[in-house]
């Protein structure tokens, strides 16, 4: 048989052109890869490579449940926060005190978390009670984001 002849050509009357049985590889089209079996095992390689978002979560997130993170700072680290500051020399000064904007430097929240020794000025948009009370005891004062 000459080996140029197609393998359709070749198989002309052999009934199941090499698939075994009688209906073996019968009526199934191409077989394509399309299936979702073995995403999880054998085919895992296959998701990491072309499909990460594979098995991620779908469906509704309420807004409420997203929220906005907020960069907090506790009272402890302000004193730091100043000779840091005032290495940089970026350091404000008002009334002889030290003056903090911490909105302009990334912080949304002052919580009272530890103890300050120098009296300070701090205008930030929201603080804690403790906060607050640390920050009087040391000679220091808050300003709101809208003052």
């Amino acid at each position: 048989m000459p080996t140029k002849d197609r393998k359709v050509r070749k198989y002309r009357g052999s009934r199941t052109h090499g698939w075994g049985q009688v209906g073996q590889h019968r009526a199934r089209g191409g077989r394509g890869g399309t299936g979702k079996a073995g995403l999880d095992k054998h085919k895992w390689s296959y998701v990491i490579k072309y499909d990460p978002t594979y098995g991620e979560k779908k469906g509704f997130v309420s807004t409420k449940a997203l929220g906005k993170k907020v960069s907090i700072i506790n009272v402890g680290k302000l004193d730091d926060l100043a000779d840091k500051l005032e290495s940089e020399k970026k350091l404000e000064r008002k009334e002889k005190k030290i003056f903090l904007d911490l909105e302009s430097l990334g912080y949304d929240k002052l919580l009272g978390t530890g103890e300050i020794a120098k009296p300070m000025l701090v205008k930030v948009a929201s603080y804690s009670e403790a906060a607050s009370r640390k920050l009087e005891d040391a000679g220091g004062q808050i300003f709101k984001e809208t003052e």
